[in-house]
């Protein structure tokens, strides 16, 4: 098996001075410009922006992992007895610290171990903070002015601050104070009403936690617009998300629908009101494909791949409109022919004839698939301990300055004494100090 994205050389992050972005000097002054002596082709956009995570699993630090492939510095702050809980979320491995969901999560980031619960902690962080431009959390609101790190003290610390605060429910409003997780926003958002066959129980919208990384998403927008602003202002800002207006946002025309004609969407299973066919078929050999036939059009081509081009016909099902009319029968037929072929017969036909299909694939046909390959989908890093680990690759593709993967999630503190020396300027006894006492 092809290994992909081993031909961009990974390049591991200076300590590089804050706020390069807003032009604010380091401790001695001067602006900190090490990036711009870094050789052309290994400095990515991001280079020079530095990001602290101190959030906890992944709706927010995700975040920070897409700045990080594109060059900027990912400091993560964690507590140091455990750090963050991701650490022992998902598939264990021989790292007693690192399961697969925090390798591949947690990429291209320094673990820096500081309690933010004890005075001393927070003395250190806001020092951190000042020599930053982005820190983003995901506490439940309230949480970090408990600690006496609300938006006054940061701001205060560092005017041109970016923060990114993602919650279940958002920082205002009456459920502010409630706990969020992804699949709580799913259900409060309006997707999983959807996800499910008709009359029956709603089912989850896919395992993985799609509102942690859709909020993320709208974060990482958020981080870049704000950087922008601080750009041209030297002024920082606060930036909103709730992991369910991530979900809600994505879900089409349903807000209008009901607005105009008091209509609710229901499950539909495989299918789609909009279309028809166009869902999810069984083949002989007990695969499945999907088939999206949006257009009159594409059934055309669909019935020619079906070898019964009269079905395509105006008085017949050529028009969407009684396509729809007679959906159970037009999905019947087409529920036979794809049962009565194997799932590269039907491929075959379909591709010929420009028909839209595709596999339904498992993560084992992932791994087996020359344009996933092809397109560096799957990403080999080695760590050490653990050996070779797959991760899905960087998105998105950029032609000019692609993204890179440096590491994956770091041992607990790997980085503690490195920051804390050379980029806080703190004597080696006095991070002694701060560990004996289980400040860091």
């Amino acid at each position: 098996m092809a290994k992909a994205s081993r031909s961009a050389k990974p390049v591991e992050q200076e300590a590089i001075g804050a706020n390069v972005v807003s032009g604010t000097p380091d401790a001695q002054g001067e602006p900190d410009h090490e990036q711009d002596r870094l050789p052309e082709q290994d400095r990515l956009p991001l280079s020079g922006v530095r990001v602290i995570d101190v959030g906890n699993f992944l709706a927010g630090p995700y975040a920070a992992s897409i700045l990080g492939e594109f060059g900027a510095e990912i400091l993560k702050v964690e507590h140091p007895i455990g750090g963050d809980p991701m650490r022992r979320f998902g598939t264990p491995t021989k790292r007693h610290d690192a399961t697969l969901a925090w390798l591949s999560e947690a990429r291209n980031r320094k673990s820096v171990t500081i309690d933010l619960r004890q005075k001393e902690g927070v003395s250190l962080f806001l020092k951190l903070v000042a020599r930053s431009d982005v820190l983003i959390e995901n506490f439940r609101p309230g949480t970090m002015e408990e600690w006496g790190l609300g938006w006054a003290e940061l701001s205060a610390a560092n005017p041109a601050l970016v923060m990114l605060r993602v919650s279940g429910y958002g920082q205002t409003g009456p459920y502010r104070r409630r706990s969020g997780f992804a699949h709580i926003a799913h259900a409060f958002g309006g997707l999983s009403y959807l996800a499910g066959f008709p009359g029956e129980t709603p089912v989850l919208p896919g395992t993985a936690p799609l509102g942690d990384y859709m909020a993320s998403l709208y974060g990482a927008i958020g981080i870049l617009i704000a950087l922008r602003h601080a750009e041209q202002t030297g002024r920082g800002q606060v930036i909103d998300v709730a992991i369910y207006e991530a979900v809600f946002r994505l879900l089409d025309e349903i807000a209008g629908a009901y607005g105009l004609f008091g209509k609710i969407r229901e499950r539909e299973g495989a299918g789609s009101f909009i279309a028809v066919p166009h869902g999810h078929f069984r083949t002989r050999d007990n695969k499945w494909v999907a088939i999206a036939c949006t257009t009159d059009k594409m059934f055309e081509r669909l019935a020619e791949a079906m070898e019964r081009p009269e079905l395509a016909a105006p008085e017949l099902y050529g028009d969407q409109r009684k396509r729809l009319a007679a959906r159970d029968v037009v999905n019947q037929m087409t529920i036979d022919w794809v049962g009565s072929l194997t799932r590269d017969e039907v491929m075959a036909r379909c591709l010929e004839k420009e028909v839209p299909i595709g596999k339904l694939n498992s993560i084992a046909d992932i791994f087996e698939d020359e344009h996933f390959r092809a397109r560096g989908n799957l990403t080999h890093v080695d760590v050490e301990g653990i050996g070779e680990v797959v991760v899905p690759g960087v998105v998105p593709t950029l032609s000019e300055t692609p993204g890179r993967i440096t590491n994956l999630g770091p041992p607990l503190g790997n980085a503690t004494y490195e920051v804390l020396r050379e980029l806080l300027d703190i004597s080696a006894e006095e991070i002694k100090q701060l560990r004996s006492r289980k400040i860091i």
